[in-house]
């Protein structure tokens, strides 16, 4: 059966999962035909790509409220591009502020709505698993205790396991040039990397902080990881004042297979840290505003997903005003105490790993998933 599907990614971290589960999808099917939001890997994975992720990240709440003319034009321009293209489904990757407004109304309008990759309403907004619950025809979690949780509201959804942990693994058994160019950078240094994140307002927050601590520690490289979707311009004047450090783009992976130790952003880069047994400190300051309201309504313990998925305190999280050059330099001076605390994180990295290891490869579990599921329902309504 060839199936149309209208896949809407809306970040980085959404295009790579969201290419593997292309791939998966062709591969059940080769005259699968995929129109999707997202970046460049989904394009690449055989998805005809109509918008750019770049073009609609906006981080916080401010930030959010400046931009709502440019949202509205995109949600209006999203519905109007699915009901030309009629697809059999919409597949919904994660970015929730969008993707909900997306599923109320092609629900409306009799579409099957598939979500891969819950929004993290565990975290805040739990009153938004109604809307989901009466949207959302299949969801596929990556979470462990995800399964849990909509359990609690009645919902039944699917745990596929985490896409990173296949991604890592393949990305591991394999040889990649860009490691070569990573250790000349380090030159005979050991590296510690910076993942400070892939927004301009967060990295003019953020970057300048993580750098300076680079000035404590002569002896180590430090090379940061670029975002794709920033020029080098808007990185050169942060970086050229530091003799120690350097960087790269579009080798995140390869870095993380060189590094001794890491500062990163929360969100996803934290759980491929810890897949990649880099021990960590999680660096996060936002906009005032922002973080003052969201302080307000986030009811998680932590916010990196390795202390979340633990269910412990991992690795050291410096949350706003936490995050200082200080208090940078004293976990980083931690991390690199191979007889401390070290040893502890990478202990736990090892269990986190198993964890996740035992769901499965979740790009082709959920593949398999949507297929059955829209043989059983026989495509549209």
């Amino acid at each position: 059966m060839s199936l149309k599907y209208y896949i809407i990614a809306g970040e980085a971290s959404g295009d790579l999962h969201g290419s593997n589960l292309i791939k998966e999808l062709k591969h059940i099917s080769t005259d699968t035909i995929i129109r999707c939001w997202g970046g460049d890997k989904m394009q690449t994975a055989g998805g005809e790509l109509v918008k750019h992720y770049r073009d609609l990240a906006f981080m916080g709440f401010s930030e959010v409220l400046k931009n709502l003319p440019t949202i509205f034009r995109n949600l209006s321009f999203c519905k109007n591009d699915i009901t030309a293209f009629n697809p059999d489904a919409i597949i919904l990757i994660d970015y929730p502020g969008f993707n909900l407004r997306i599923a109320e109304w092609a629900k409306a309008q009799g579409y099957k709505i598939i979500y891969y990759i819950s929004p993290q309403v565990w975290a805040w907004k739990e009153n938004r698993v109604k809307l989901i619950k009466r949207c959302v025809d299949k969801m596929l979690v990556i979470l462990p205790f995800e399964k849990d949780f909509y359990k609690k509201w009645q919902f039944n959804v699917e745990y596929v396991g985490h896409p990173l942990v296949q991604v890592i693994q393949e990305f591991n058994a394999s040889i990649h040039n860009e490691v070569v160019t990573i250790q000349s950078l380090g030159g005979g240094k050991k590296i510690i990397g910076i993942l400070p994140g892939s927004r301009k307002q967060e990295l003019k927050i953020k970057l300048p902080i993580m750098l300076q601590v680079a000035e404590k520690f002569p002896s180590y490289q430090f090379i940061v990881g670029k975002a794709p979707g920033i020029e080098d311009d808007f990185y050169n004047p942060f970086l050229e004042k530091y003799q120690n450090v350097s960087s790269v783009r579009n080798a995140t992976y390869e870095l993380l297979q060189q590094c001794t130790a890491a500062m990163v952003t929360s969100g996803t880069a934290t759980l491929e840290t810890a897949l990649f047994k880099v021990p960590q400190v999680v660096c996060y300051k936002g906009n005032s505003l922002s973080y003052e309201i969201a302080k307000r309504i986030i009811k998680i313990k932590y916010i990196s997903l390795v202390n979340l998925i633990m269910d412990k305190l991992v690795i050291t999280e410096l949350i706003q005003n936490d995050l200082t050059v200080a208090n940078l330099i004293k976990e980083v001076t931690l991390l690199l105490d191979e007889n401390g605390k070290r040893n502890q994180v990478l202990q736990d990295y090892d269990q986190l790993e198993n964890l996740l290891v035992k769901g499965g490869d979740a790009s082709k579990n959920a593949a398999i998933s949507i297929s059955q599921f829209m043989l059983a329902n026989d495509a549209k309504v």
